[in-house]
């Protein structure tokens, strides 16, 4: 294959084309199935024809009202169905029968199964629990959870009553935890004591205990097959004794307004105390079924996949496949245990069709030479969907190589912010090596210059200039809204600004080259570090690289921090072979001024390689929430390092 950007890998057939449901939509709207561009158009013209439609496609169970889209002041006061009224979790357990809703795996072997009817049945019961124990609409519920049936269920359980749930990964510390956990001021937390990750069990206790502690709870309820006490006066069931009074029963679901808050979701935390971002339960559905019913092409039966965990915005994403009727397949632990194509296994055992990973796991079996083509059937699968950081050109080869030749491989990009998608997969269009296909239907996205000005074919600061459903409802305890406003809408006035550099292609698609707040500056040419990165990482002895700027006699130099694969060295004949990949790849800006070799890498709890900490850290800057890193001490090999003195 060749080196462009932008060089088609996979096209579509006219009879896969007519199959997906974004064809019927198009089609239902006038339009013919491959005008993906008038689609997108007519979306962003007409919000109050587009949301109607959608609404009614998608089946949303509730009651939709008169008006669909009410313009407001600025983007941040525009509403959607103002007139809704209709409950999540009633739409993700439509059609309780025999089909199996969840197929639950973990790294230690074990499957577990729910059915539609048995889902249902379970959250039944937790609904009654919930409300015996005094939970309303608007309180909050806590979790320190793993991805398993039990915490599907009560996420599930909450929506139906209409309260809100926050959850947090049982990888985070005692103070990672509180800190994001104590802020909503939980009536309840449910927790699991310990998890097993790779073989070891890891106790959770002490994070139990410490939110108990920060936090007005008033009832901590443990599941897992592990016993635990914990240290707290505070009353501490296990999770069958607290469901053991109730009987499976019809659910009252709480009906309520389409922006009524469902959900609180944690920024990761990288710059300060982590921020507490509200979104609606009305705003998740509708744009979740309309990434995943349009952009994914998910269909009832599919077995939908994602690896994630609870502290992430996917397993909220993951959950809504319920709503179109699709099976969930979860998978909780080391995704490379004990063999790093452990879960491509997934993909021929439990018949995936819709497989989610991130671009770090791509690139990791790439490079553990793992090759399904040979060794796999994968006879099921039908789209591969890859988020959380830039995917790089190469591995677009490499799955369409070492994979599958005929799917639809979609890199996807959005956030925890807007808990969705901002632009990736479109269906009925080409995929492009290196690009992601589109923005997504009611996106209007744009690339800002320094002059706030729209450019084309050259990187710029990501924008969204029209509100959408999934716009966070606030963030909690911000009364006035100004935390919120500073957050997306103080640099370019009236606009979202997200943080994310990006160049808009002539295909219409999109190329990312990483975080904004960690562009690289040297000689005030701003430069995004997954340039460098996809360069390095052809390299085969280095493993992962992180690029950051360290300020230098009045301006600001690049210095790659690269993490070698066993047995490697950092020789001056290595270094050399990385400049000059990056030179002849990139530009000669691109090229760092010193090159490090590290034994670790720090990254965020959801798996994310942390440019701002090891940037802050070179700089001499205090790290000002290191909970929210998954290895927090491996940031001491980069202090006062003698290489960057000179």
């Amino acid at each position: 294959m060749s080196d462009a950007i932008g060089e088609i890998l996979w096209q579509p057939d006219q009879a896969r084309i007519s199959a997906t449901a974004l064809a019927r939509f198009a089609t239902a709207q006038g339009f013919e199935p491959t005008d993906y561009d008038g689609l997108l158009d007519w979306s962003l013209a007409k919000p109050d024809d587009f949301y109607s439609r959608l609404w009614d496609f998608l089946g949303i169970i509730g009651d939709k009202g008169g008006r669909s889209f009410v313009a407001g002041a600025d983007l941040r006061h525009d509403r959607f169905f103002p007139d809704a009224r209709l409950n999540y979790a009633e739409n993700a357990l439509r059609a309780p029968d025999d089909r199996l809703a969840i197929i639950a795996h973990r790294d230690d072997g074990m499957r577990r199964t729910l059915t539609r009817r048995e889902l249902y049945d379970l959250v039944s019961r937790c609904t009654q629990a919930l409300a015996a124990d005094g939970v309303r609409p608007g309180d909050r519920i806590a979790a320190i959870v793993t991805n398993d049936i039990e915490s599907i269920t009560l996420y599930l359980a909450s929506a139906a009553i209409g309260a809100i749930w926050a959850s947090c990964s049982p990888d985070f510390g005692p103070a990672g935890a509180t800190d994001r956990l104590a802020q909503v001021e939980p009536k309840m937390l449910f927790a699991v004591p310990s998890y097993g990750y790779a073989g070891k069990v890891v106790d959770v206790s002490p994070s139990i205990e410490a939110v108990a502690a920060g936090a007005s709870v008033q009832k901590i309820v443990l599941f897992g097959t592990r016993s635990a006490h914990i240290p707290t006066p505070k009353p501490v069931v296990s999770f069958e004794e607290w469901l053991r009074p109730f009987q499976p029963r019809p659910i009252a679901f709480v009906r309520q307004a389409f922006d009524a808050p469902m959900a609180i979701l944690f920024s990761s935390g990288t710059t300060g105390k982590p921020k507490c971002i509200v979104h609606s339960g009305g705003g998740l559905l509708l744009q979740h079924m309309k990434e995943q019913v349009l952009h994914s092409d998910l269909r009832k039966a599919d077995h939908l996949f994602y690896y994630t965990t609870c502290g992430w915005m996917m397993w909220n994403w993951l959950i809504s496949g319920l709503a179109s009727e699709a099976t969930l397949v979860t998978y909780d632990g080391n995704p490379a245990y004990p063999k790093p194509d452990r879960l491509v296994d997934l993909i021929d055992s439990e018949a995936i069709t819709l497989f989610g990973t991130s671009a770090k796991f791509i690139d990791a079996a790439h490079k553990a030479g793992v090759s399904p083509a040979k060794t796999h059937k994968l006879d099921s699968l039908r789209a591969v969907l890859s988020t959380g950081s830039p995917l790089l050109p190469e591995s677009f080869d490499y799955i369409y190589r070492a994979w599958k030749s005929d799917l639809h491989l979609a890199s996807i990009s959005g956030g925890t912010d807007i808990c969705g998608c901002f632009m990736g997969g479109v269906p009925t269009l080409p995929v492009r090596r290196g690009e992601l296909q589109g923005a997504m239907l009611g996106m209007a996205l744009a690339a800002y210059g320094p002059d706030g000005r729209p450019v084309h074919g050259v990187p710029g600061e990501l924008v969204c200039l029209k509100s959408h459903p999934s716009m966070p409802v606030g963030f909690w305890n911000d009364s006035d809204g100004s935390r919120y406003r500073a957050a997306y809408f103080e640099r370019y006035p009236g606009v979202w600004t997200h943080g994310d550099f990006v160049e808009q292609r002539p295909s219409g698609g999109y190329v990312i080259y990483g975080r904004s707040d960690t562009t690289l500056n040297p000689g005030g040419v701003r430069i995004g570090t997954a340039e460098i990165y996809r360069q390095v990482e052809t390299i085969p002895e280095v493993v992962e690289a992180v690029a950051v700027g360290q300020a230098w006699e009045g301006d600001e130099r690049i210095v790659l921090f690269v993490r070698l694969r066993a047995g490697a060295e950092l020789t001056a004949d290595l270094e050399k072979l990385i400049r000059s990949r990056i030179r002849a790849g990139a530009t000669p800006r691109h090229v760092p001024a010193r090159i490090v070799a590290v034994a670790e890498i720090p990254r965020t709890r959801s798996g994310k390689v942390s440019e701002v900490a090891v940037r802050d850290t070179i700089n001499g800057r205090t790290i000002s929430n290191d909970t929210a890193l998954a290895n927090p001490e491996c940031l001491a090999a980069y202090r006062d390092l003698p290489a960057l003195k000179s």
